[in-house]
């Protein structure tokens, strides 16, 4: 398959006088085992600034925006080759469902019946299983808009993993001269069912080494404690006077290895903060920056939570990332914005509940800049 563009706007830098365009490039990025074609899209903007998608798990493969110094750079993990994306562990980048997070036992009711779903990190279910959509490959198409943007979409049969209904999941990059990656989501069922979508990506806006030195703020005054298992207890704690505090703008490695249970559980951050305002409304979730870099990261989001994990179980396993880069522990971070784990099991929680008929809506921005 030839590499092709599709140019959508022209402009000129008015400091370099070098002409920019808006567009999307689509090429071949490999094959699934069985033949089938895995294509990547790359979204750029009049700047230059671009991120990269493959149909292979909707996976967010690069994002490349610009440091204090004006040079463009990587700030998510991930990989070069296809091939590495069919055995990592870590769902760098991807889109995970058909619910995002964990469940705990592999088992929930809905309307009086049991479903017993697989279960892949010891009892709970995790990201949908080993066969998440992760796994899928996505079919996906260019909208020809202003904006650079591509939409995938993926058909989940009844009893995928384990779920009931058919799910019909769709999702969509779109990315502006703003520095803007807005992620959409929509999904229909043919049952009653649960679902819990959201974007996984690494972020690390130095490029490489720790992110404890990043600086995080989460519009967060509560959060839902886990028990060792990274199960939430049901309870909405509140983070004042605790490690998980990022109200205020501070740094990650100042309380990530403090002796409290939330953090020795996890061995860091991996913890669901319940975002302040209304669930369904557009609004500030997290703010992230880099003093290496300069570049900084806001986050506004829908969702009702935000799951930030501090990267604890990246490990050097042999598995190179991009640039021959080694991934090691809290080599990057998630901020993932969805619904609380095990919301199927806490009726306190917002409901994850989509019936026929429904249309289950989601939409997180991410804005990149420099400070």
């Amino acid at each position: 398959m030839k590499r092709y563009w599709l140019d959508l706007h022209r402009s000129e830098d008015k400091h370099s006088r070098v002409t920019h365009s808006k567009s999307i490039s689509v090429e071949a990025f490999g094959a699934l085992p069985d033949g089938r074609t895995v294509e990547r899209y790359v979204l750029k903007n009049s700047k230059g600034e671009s991120v990269s998608v493959i149909n292979y798990g909707a996976i967010i493969t690069s994002i490349m925006v610009p440091d204090r110094e004006g040079q463009l750079g990587e700030v998510t993990l991930g990989y070069e080759e296809l091939e590495s994306y069919f055995t990592d562990r870590f769902f760098l980048g991807a889109v995970v469902g058909r619910f995002a997070n964990r469940i705990a036992n592999g088992r929930f009711e809905l309307d009086g019946k049991s479903y017993a779903l697989v279960q892949n990190q010891g009892t709970n279910h995790l990201h949908g299983g080993p066969d998440g959509y992760y796994r899928a490959l996505w079919q996906a198409q260019v909208l020809h808009r202003a904006v650079p943007t591509v939409e995938l979409w993926h058909e989940s049969p009844d009893g995928d993993a384990g779920f009931p209904g058919e799910l019909h999941a769709k999702v969509r990059y779109a990315f502006d001269d703003e520095c803007r990656l807005t992620v959409t989501y929509e999904a229909t069922t043919s049952k009653p069912t649960v679902v819990n979508l959201t974007q996984h990506s690494y972020f690390n806006l130095a490029g490489s080494g720790s992110i404890v030195d990043h600086e995080l703020k989460l519009a967060a005054s509560q959060f839902t404690p886990t028990d060792k298992l990274a199960i939430p207890t049901g309870e909405l704690r509140n983070v004042a006077g605790t490690a998980l505090d990022f109200r205020a703008l501070r740094r990650i490695g100042d309380a990530i290895d403090a002796p409290e249970e939330q953090l020795q559980f996890g061995e860091g951050y991996d913890h669901n903060f319940v975002v302040e305002g209304d669930p369904g409304t557009r609004r500030f979730a997290a703010q992230l920056q880099c003093s290496r870099s300069g570049r900084n990261l806001r986050v506004d989001t829908t969702e009702p939570g935000i799951q930030f994990y501090s990267g604890n179980f990246l490990t050097n396993d042999g598995t190179v990332g991009r640039g021959s880069t080694k991934y090691g522990r809290r080599g990057g971070l998630c901020l993932e914005t969805q619904h609380y784990p095990d919301s199927p099991n806490k009726p306190d929680f917002p409901s994850t509940r989509l019936d026929p008929g429904q249309t289950f809506s989601s939409e997180t921005v991410f804005q990149f800049g420099i400070y």
